[in-house]
């Protein structure tokens, strides 16, 4: 979409079930657009659907897309987007077969949405939503691409990984301590023996949570870097444009 050009910006909820509850997405699409457009799927941060991921699901409406955002703790459950929340991301990373049902229950109700061309979706995550997004590529959902900001990288350990299709796109802080270099070669070697179509985007001096304005615990390996954040945006406003076009 060309820049300054007014949108009517509609936001909205999508309930879908898995096979353990109910799911609440949030959505964002411009209403001024009938013909069907390319999904991109927002995967949270370990503090759930909360106001950090709404605004950037806004952000990609303003983009041209639909802006799905995934819920993977279940309606109304959300954490502290400045606080610990040990206790809900414990259990995703317990059972990685688990999350990966809740990942497909919502790329469905995704695929279904109206406005949606189910033939073009892309999906980026955050921190947690980092690890979601690789993990969805690696079921062979048919996700043109994706895009991990300060993502977990740990395979989940789910049986023999066939050929992942969606390119893939990583955007890292150097220094992050959740994704120290080893993890960092391990994901290369993965993703290159999956044959997939992969980049890696490394920002130096840079910690976990770059693109969080409130990211301020360097003693914890958290920091916000508005060059990382700036850089990271672009690299992913290009990455969409190449998958989804």
């Amino acid at each position: 979409m060309p820049p300054n050009v007014p949108i009517d910006l509609h936001t909205g909820t999508v309930e879908y079930r898995c096979d353990d509850g109910v799911f609440e997405a949030y959505i964002a699409h411009d209403q001024h657009v009938v013909t069907p457009r390319p999904t991109v799927l927002v995967c949270h941060d370990w503090s759930g659907l909360n106001a950090g991921i709404r605004t950037v699901t806004e952000r990609i409406a303003r983009l041209g897309y639909i802006g799905f955002a995934l819920d993977n703790y279940g309606k109304g459950v959300r954490g502290d987007e400045t606080g610990d929340n040990t206790h809900l991301l414990g259990p995703m990373l317990a059972d990685r077969a688990l999350l990966r049902r809740r990942l497909l229950a919502g790329f469905d109700a995704a695929r279904r949405h109206p406005a949606g061309d189910a033939r073009r979706i892309a999906a980026i995550g955050y921190c947690f939503g980092g690890l979601c997004v690789l993990d969805l590529a690696r079921t062979g959902a048919d996700v043109r691409g994706v895009v991990s900001f300060h993502g977990i990288f740990g395979p989940p350990n789910l049986g023999p990984q066939a050929p992942i299709t969606s390119k893939v796109l990583l955007l890292h802080g150097w220094d992050d301590p959740l994704a120290p270099p080893p993890d960092v070669l391990s994901i290369a070697a993965e993703l290159t023996a999956a044959g997939t179509d992969w980049q890696l985007h490394a920002y130096g001096s840079t910690l976990h949570a770059f693109t969080f304005p409130g990211a301020n615990s360097p003693e914890r390996g958290i920091g916000y870097n508005a060059d990382a954040d700036r850089r990271s945006w672009a690299a992913m406003r290009g990455f969409l444009e190449e998958v989804l076009a």
